[in-house]
């Protein structure tokens, strides 16, 4: 087996900054982790509470800590920080190796999307953001790492869209038309949704979208790791 990972992000329409950040990290006990932070309002402030949130969690994760444990810890570190008037959802995906497993934690009130084949499953049990008071805990799921399993996550900029206009925006229905008309890459997937998401905004998102999809397939190719970015600018 393999596993893929693809991200698509875009702003707020008129705001040069993403308040969402998303960071990999290797695990010590082999495997990686994704995660990603959407600080509160948006623009620079929000991108440094999201990077204050990203690089606790990733530094923790690096140590051995378990995900539950860096969330809790990235959630009382705002507090301390921000004195409870600030807060960020947090999402982390982990494939580890040592357990054979990929370990979802959320604190965000959107669900994740699970998909084996065309066969859709949404995690929306209620979730609170961190940083507004002690000890808040993530929703922790753990799911055998099999081919064919496709995970997607993604900040709340991606339901919003559509709604001034009426038309809000439904990832369930969207992800099912992707997968039942054939067999998409994750990064296909995730620039689809990003795509519609876009489209119900006129073009001007009406808030920082991000978008994460992780997929389980059977090994392609050489056993080398490979990530690409692309990062535009604007001169």
């Amino acid at each position: 087996m393999e596993v893929q990972i693809a991200v698509a992000k875009t702003n707020k329409y008129a705001v040069s900054e993403s308040g969402d950040t998303l960071e990999v990290v290797e695990r010590p006990g082999g495997g990686l982790s994704v995660v990603l932070a959407d600080g509160q309002s948006s623009g620079r402030g929000a991108k440094a509470v999201s990077i204050l949130v990203v690089r606790k969690v990733i530094s923790l994760l690096a140590e051995g800590v378990r995900d539950g444990a860096a969330a809790r810890a990235a959630s009382d570190y705002l507090f301390a920080e921000k004195g409870g008037k600030v807060s960020s959802t947090l999402n982390i995906a982990s494939v580890d190796l040592q357990t054979k497993t990929l370990v979802l934690a959320r604190n965000n009130e959107s669900p994740v999307f699970l998909a084996r084949g065309e066969e859709i499953e949404q995690l929306s049990e209620p979730s609170k953001s961190i940083g507004v008071a002690r000890n808040t805990k993530p929703i922790i799921t753990e799911i055998p790492l099999e081919t064919g399993l496709t995970v997607v996550i993604y900040s709340d900029g991606l339901v919003h869209a559509g709604e001034r206009r009426g038309t809000p925006m439904d990832v369930g229905i969207t992800l099912r038309g992707l997968l039942e008309e054939s067999d998409p890459s994750p990064q296909t997937i995730a620039d689809a949704l990003l795509a519609q998401a876009v489209r119900l905004d006129d073009g001007r998102p009406c808030d920082d979208i991000s978008v994460l999809v992780l997929r389980v397939s059977s090994i392609q190719g050489d056993w080398v790791r490979r990530m690409s970015v692309r990062l535009p600018i604007s001169v």
